[in-house]
């Protein structure tokens, strides 16, 4: 049955583009001069950001229980599979085709009217969606940390393929295509502190607060199985968002340059600010605070990263420690269950650094002033939060009510290895 609920979507999706695929022209898109330079740093810079996912699913499995470490890594490998096919089916397409300001159309589906001559700028428009695509792909990953040790896998599939569908492609849109109502207000998001880190943070929020806490004694909950994961986990994504971030620009120049450099400072002042506010609280400066505030550095850069100079680096990296601290702190006050912080850390982080954007922009957009900048940003966060709560949290319901979002607790207290793999993460003899 629940193989029948996990294919039924996707068979609706593909009936819904045949017509799209009978009645394709195969016009082609725009053609510039192709640079080599541009289009060698982006190919770099896609394959950086892929291999974050892999440095994600090492942070994400080492926090979490032994019996779940190999059931939460797979969460990140299930999106690269999933999110590959929809971001090539139709994902790109409804993010960065059309002239709607909120959605796109099917005019790009399965990349048709793209040859090897169609470019984005100054590179080939393969290697536009292969970058962007890399994005589409990380994003519900990061969801699967609020929610990990207690979801079905076959809805954790069809909850990342309807949230990109109606959220990410959509908030993509807004943010980043050409016609999308948010850029035209020139609300400044360069890397994707909206439309990555805050929409995922906020998912993740929604669906936890859906299917309810973890089962067992709630020391255990919190106690990782290999901090040397998460600490290797915490160092590839460090090393992988110098493409996320110095990529942004599409171009090998000095604006990359700069946004590799506030790429490298902010992290380590948010990790330095952590372990200082950890000692401060508990009197130890933890391997996972360590991790943590490298991981809040690069959430709050991320939007800023090409609009932000050294010093305001220094100061975004210093303030988001203590905010996304606070946030984890709080989550035992308002008791919801966000299992690794992906709340805390990038959907806190993602909302402050989209703020302090704003801020501390060496630059306006044209034609801004620093009230209407702040307006624009401010609405940034306030549009695409709510908006991906609110679709986020029907949705988590939708699959709750049908196939069941959460496992069933004997197979819950006996470990999602075991019982959704049929392996164990460790097999020490």
């Amino acid at each position: 049955m629940n193989l029948q609920m996990v294919l039924r979507p996707i068979l609706l999706c593909f009936l819904f583009l045949l017509p799209t695929l009978i009645m394709a022209d195969g016009e082609t898109v725009t053609t510039n001069p192709i640079d080599k330079s541009d289009t060698t740093w982006m190919l770099v810079s896609s394959a950086l950001v892929f291999f974050m996912i892999p440095g994600l699913s090492l942070f994400y499995g080492g926090i979490v229980r032994s019996k779940n470490v190999l059931s939460t890594m797979m969460h990140s490998f299930i999106a690269m599979i999933v999110m590959t096919l929809q971001w090539t089916i139709f994902g790109y397409s409804f993010a960065f085709s059309g002239e709607n300001p909120y959605i796109g159309n099917f005019d790009l589906a399965f990349l048709d009217g793209i040859d090897i001559n169609s470019t984005k700028g100054s590179i080939p428009t393969y290697v536009h969606f292969l970058f962007q695509g890399m994005f589409a792909l990380i994003t519900p990953a990061l969801i699967s940390g609020a929610i990990a040790e207690r979801i079905k896998l076959s809805a954790y599939i069809v909850f990342i393929l309807v949230w990109s569908t109606l959220v990410y492609d959509p908030v993509a849109h807004w943010v980043w295509a050409d016609s999308g109502w948010l850029f035209k207000m020139n609300a400044l998001d360069f890397a994707g502190g909206t439309v990555v880190h805050l929409i995922s943070g906020i998912a993740g929020l929604s669906a936890a607060i859906v299917i309810g806490k973890r089962k067992g004694d709630p020391g255990l909950l919190t106690h990782p199985n290999n901090m040397t994961y998460t600490l290797l986990g915490s160092g590839l994504l460090w090393f992988g968002w110098f493409g996320f971030n110095a990529g942004s620009g599409l171009a090998v120049n000095g604006l990359a340059a700069r946004a590799f450099l506030v790429t490298l400072i902010a992290p380590a002042a948010a990790g330095a600010s952590w372990l200082l506010i950890e000692y401060y609280h508990t009197k130890k400066a933890t391997a996972l605070g360590a991790a943590s505030g490298i991981v809040a550095g690069l959430v709050v850069i991320t939007p800023a990263s090409g609009f932000v100079g050294v010093k305001g680096a220094l100061i975004m990296g210093a303030l988001v420690s203590p905010i996304c601290y606070l946030a984890i702190l709080f989550k035992g006050k308002l008791k919801y269950d966000d299992t690794l912080d992906a709340f805390g850390i990038h959907g806190a982080g993602g909302a402050f650094g989209a703020i302090l954007t704003g801020i501390f922009a060496l630059e306006l957009a044209e034609g801004m002033t620093f009230e209407s900048q702040m307006i624009a940003q401010v609405i940034s966060v306030v549009a695409t939060g709510f908006y991906s709560f609110v679709i986020s949290y029907i949705l988590a319901l939708v699959i709750d009510k049908t196939i069941g979002f959460r496992i069933e607790e004997d197979k819950e207290i006996t470990g999602l290895d075991q019982e959704i793999h049929g392996e164990k993460g460790y097999d020490i003899r």
